[in-house]
């Protein structure tokens, strides 16, 4: 698929992107990069360690956070947009899921927008992404975490998810599909939904996942925020292996290393 002027490689290679969170509120590294310089720092840091894109978002979606209005949420997100898009030629993300935001951003240069409730949230996000004909992520998220038939729910989920987009006229190339981790769902639902991932490859749209330093692996191995590296990168490299194609993290150098090993090994499969 194309993002931006750059063709992503989907069924063979699996991707990095870096996040660049320009909140006073995220759970991992919120107000680190809230200054144009810092941010242009941080973002300068991933390029250099082997990210392939990158994902910045001005409002918080961690559990419990506060709601931004678009005014404020625009104020974060332009100027650095901007001024990435300047220096930089790597594609844009923008994690929101407002479509004024989202229109704005892409006037300023953003390639794909990555909408964590699936434009389910907003009607006009649709709209938006398919008049722009850019790239898009859709994330699976609902306002609860009960479910009677898990699996199947979250399947009849992304099938409304793609029809909305379908409606709208998205392009089928033009989709990611992200399982949300972390949304509407506890730990043991995280765990089941990851060991699953192959299910939905079924589907036939290029996986995102982003699990980057996130409380299931924190409460798995009872760790706070700042020591789940590892336990990141064993999951990240297990969705890898089912499949995912793009993998959301904050620490880049150690997950290209990761995927250049796992990709050495599958090149020798069909030797």
């Amino acid at each position: 698929m194309k993002i931006g002027n750059r063709e992503f490689d989907t069924e063979r290679k699996i991707y990095l992107m870096g996040i660049l969170n320009l909140t006073p509120d995220s759970f991992s590294d919120g107000g680190k990069y809230a200054r144009i310089e810092e941010a242009l720092f941080r973002t300068e840091e991933m390029v250099n360690e082997g990210a392939d894109l990158i994902d910045l978002g001005g409002e918080s979606t961690r559990p419990g956070s506060i709601p931004v209005s678009v005014e404020e949420e625009l104020e974060r997100v332009i100027p650095v947009i901007e001024a990435v898009k300047q220096r930089f030629d790597l594609p844009l993300s923008l994690d929101t899921y407002k479509a004024a935001v989202a229109k704005e951003g892409i006037a300023a240069g953003v390639d794909l927008i990555n909408d964590v409730w699936g434009l389910q949230y907003e009607k006009e996000m649709a709209k938006v992404i398919a008049e722009a004909q850019v790239s898009c992520c859709l994330m699976h998220n609902r306002k609860t975490r009960e479910y009677k038939n898990y699996f199947s729910e979250i399947m009849a989920d992304f099938s409304q998810i793609l029809n909305t987009a379908y409606e709208a006229g998205i392009k089928k190339e033009k989709i990611i599909l992200d399982p949300g981790i972390g949304f509407a769902k506890d730990t043991k639902q995280n765990l089941q939904l990851t060991a699953g991932l192959n299910k939905l490859m079924e589907l036939g749209y290029p996986l995102l996942l982003g699990v980057s330093r996130k409380s299931m692996i924190g409460e798995t191995l009872n760790l706070p925020v700042d020591q789940r590296l590892y336990g990141t990168i064993a999951v990240n490299i297990y969705g890898a292996m089912q499949g995912c194609s793009f993998l959301r993290v904050h620490d880049i150098r150690p997950h290209k290393e990761a995927v250049k090993m796992l990709e050495a090994i599958r090149s020798m499969e069909s030797k």
